[in-house]
């Protein structure tokens, strides 16, 4: 069972705790709730449309009926010439190929399932992860040659041919990236006159040079000597004594980013200085950033607080410093989980042992210990022919990856009493959370429950999990425990419904977007308002007894019709983007009650259609997070083509041509094992900033694709009987692909 935060293992202070509910709330009190701005939900994203893109529902209606005529004959992208598609097979060969495809798959999936229950597969980011690895271990005096090469041989195998590092497959070269994994081949002993560091060098200082980089590397840069402190945005300590209904206090942030921002206060405070071993003068163009100046900016304002900031940090009340660092440090300590992690990820994790080391807490200190050892468990390992390759994970996924594995095996045949689905639905009942957490500032009187992303992250659970989990275990039975913690979860996830009808993923009304104008809060999203994929896997949870007309409901459905664009698609927030948002949106809507010609609907299948790649597939590039230009554009993914085929589905197109040529596409870029190549990142961590390559995505969405529209058609459940009420795959059989790839630890 879940633990409060704190009380496991690991947690302990060299002070003793202060219980002021009045500085920290979640130590008891019922704070007023904060009646921050309600931010437009559609404007709240990086590619912001204007007011007037924002489709009303009264504007909907009005919308030609005509075009549900031609939703099920082929719509083509604008600019494709119909010779350019792939002649479609013959109907029975393409259903028997889509037939042969899904059954591969699900044994695949079957197969790759860990004999406690529950799938994993890996999450890949960005070199940045093993860079600041190197550079934390650098600083806290623990690193290892053995551990600096196997990395350093990682990160140099990912880097681009124009000498940069990007943050997604494919994706542009990224400055702050490029300037940290540079410095992590220095440290591992790289000459700086290396043709791959000479190249690296080369596109730093045409982006502008160290100078430009981002407000974390300037600070891994400053624990060297390399930045001055000076010129580090500043954060003060005292943020945490802040009471929670005041502007900018650490509630005010998502729960990443005050996981975050609190340890990286005391780091900026302390301003410690330890030796790199070299210096990276050759990255800097001396050009200094001109800051803002107008008054008449946000931006400007923020410059002169952040002044402001500094001055009072050379001459800070000694009184309320001290105490401010003790409760920063307590209020870290407080939060470790029973893994020996800060929220499951990694940015958190790494700054929070840093700082507790500066405040006097030593290695063998039972809170560093633990976390330090925690760290193995997110480290793979595997062989190459230059040598053992080492990487870390940002995060672990393993509740997320098992309810969507359980639902697309149950889509794909499997009955509900097949061995895997109730192993499955034994371990999920296990993570459920039934102590507090920070969500409880704004929602004190709600009864704990829910289920967090990663294996140990008690003090966060999220609404998207949760009604992931509450749609699986729907889809098995035999488990007397689980009618009991379906209620709890429902219950706790119409409590974490926002004021505007949306939800969030890990707080109720975490809308101020003063948070995202500080200068120190360059480093991706930190607030956490409503968005148009969590709302909708709620709505979808809510509505799986079927249509409901409870409030929550419908003002859940209010909040997803006004989100939806001009042009008929949804913005995606943790997933790649207006396809992975439309593909969640529309099966929610149906489910809950919105009839399929409804012209909200059929705007969404038209955007759909004219999304679709020549190929068949359906792809889009990250770039359409900050470029409108790639919306609904890039290379054919499994993934997302599955996400289109589901909203199709839904709306009751999954036997036409549009979808016929998309299952096409599975079944003939499936490789022999039953998965898919999946280089591509199609997960979002911000939008913008930080993206995710979910191996697992590759397999658990088009399993769920293929078997809805299968059972759909002509002799598809077929598909799905061979694998009887047992089973015939061992699970956690050597399957390579979907499973992490490499040894952990």
């Amino acid at each position: 069972m879940a633990t409060e935060p704190g009380t496991g293992p690991a947690a302990g202070s060299p002070a003793d705790p202060v219980a002021d509910p009045s500085v920290d709330p979640v130590a008891g009190s019922r704070p007023d709730r904060v009646a921050g701005a309600r931010p437009d939900p559609v404007a709240e994203s990086l590619v912001e449309p204007g007011v007037d893109e924002v489709v009303e529902l009264g504007v909907a209606q009005a919308v030609d009926l005509a075009v549900a005529e031609a939703v099920d004959s082929a719509v083509l992208p604008d600019a494709t010439d119909p010779t350019d598609l792939a002649p479609a097979p013959a109907t029975g060969d393409r259903h028997q190929r889509a037939v042969e495809a899904l059954d591969r798959a699900r044994q695949h999936l079957l197969a790759s399932q860990h004999p406690g229950g529950w799938w994993q597969g890996e999450l890949a980011t960005n070199v940045t992860m093993e860079a600041e690895d190197l550079l934390m271990r650098q600083f806290l005096g623990i690193r290892t040659e053995e551990e600096t090469e196997a990395t350093a041989r990682w990160i140099r195998g990912q880097q681009q041919p124009d000498g940069s590092w990007a943050n997604f497959h494919g994706g542009p070269g990224d400055l702050s990236t490029t300037i940290e994994a540079y410095a992590a081949l220095r440290l591992a002993g790289d000459p700086v006159d290396a043709e791959h560091l000479r190249t690296a060098r080369e596109f730093v200082l045409a982006g502008g040079g160290i100078e430009q980089s981002r407000v974390f590397t300037r600070i891994w840069l400053a624990l060297f000597g390399e930045w001055p402190w000076d010129r580090v945005p500043a954060v003060p300590p005292e943020v945490v004594l802040l009471p929670s209904w005041m502007p900018l206090n650490i509630y005010d942030f998502a729960c990443w980013a005050r996981q975050t921002i609190v340890p990286l206060s005391i780091v900026r405070t302390l301003r410690p200085v330890r030796p790199l071993g070299f210096a990276l003068d050759e990255l800097r163009t001396g050009v200094r950033p001109v800051p803002p100046t107008s008054l008449r900016s946000r931006a400007g304002w923020f410059h002169r607080l952040d002044g402001a900031l500094r001055g009072y940090d050379r001459h800070p009340l000694r009184a309320v410093r001290r105490n401010a660092l003790r409760r920063a440090a307590e209020w870290i300590v407080a939060r470790q989980e029973a893994d020996g992690s800060w929220g499951g990820i990694q940015p958190p994790w790494v700054y929070s042992l840093i700082a507790l080391h500066l405040l006097g807490y030593p290695l063998d200190h039972p809170v560093l210990k633990a976390g330090l050892a925690g760290l193995d468990r997110f480290t793979v390992r595997e062989e190459s022919p230059e040598g053992e390759l080492r990487r870390l994970e940002a995060c672990q996924s393993p509740v997320w990856d098992t309810a969507l594995a359980v639902v697309a095996l149950a889509d794909a045949g499997l009955p509900p009493d097949h061995r895997a689905l109730r192993r499955a639905n034994s371990w999920l009942l296990d993570e459920e959370i039934r102590v507090g957490g920070d969500w409880q500032v704004r929602r004190p009187d709600l009864p704990p429950s829910g289920w967090a992303f990663e294996f140990d992250n008690d003090g966060y659970p999220d609404t998207d999990d949760t009604a992931e989990v509450l749609l699986a275990l729907r889809r098995s039975d035999g488990d007397p425990r689980t009618p009991a913690a379906l209620e709890r979860g429902e219950q706790w996830l119409r409590g974490m419904q926002s004021r505007d009808g949306g939800w969030g993923a890990f707080d109720a009304d975490n809308t101020r977007t003063l948070a995202r104008e500080l200068p120190f809060c360059d480093f991706g999203e930190v607030i956490d308002p409503p968005s148009a994929d969590v709302t909708a896997h709620v709505v979808e949870a809510l509505c799986a007894r079927g249509p409901s007309d409870s409030a929550s409901v419908r003002r859940g459905v209010a909040w997803l019709l006004r989100a939806q664009e001009r042009d008929g698609s949804w913005f995606g927030r943790w997933g790649a983007n207006h396809v992975y948002g439309t593909g969640a949106v529309v099966p929610a809507l149906v489910a809950a009650g919105l009839p399929t010609d409804d012209p909200v609907l059929v705007r969404a299948v038209g955007w759909l259609h004219r999304a679709q790649n020549p190929d068949g597939g359906w792809g889009e590039d990250m770039r359409s997070y900050r470029d409108r230009s790639w919306r609904g554009r890039g290379e054919s993914t499994a993934s997302q083509t599955a996400w289109a085929l589901l909203a199709l589905h839904a709306t009751g197109h999954g036997d036409g041509e549009p979808a016929r040529r998309g299952v096409d596409w599975l079944a003939a870029t499936q490789r022999a094992d039953g998965s898919w190549d999946e280089p591509q990142y199609t997960g979002t961590g911000f939008p913008g900033d930080f993206y995710i390559n979910y191996h697992l995505y590759r397999l658990v969405f088009p399993v769920t694709a293929l078997g809805r529209i299968l059972t759909d058609t002509p002799d598809g459940t077929s598909a799905g009987a061979a694998a009887g009420a047992d089973g015939d795959v061992d699970a956690g059989a050597d399957v390579g692909v979907g499973a992490v790839a490499g040894r952990r630890g």
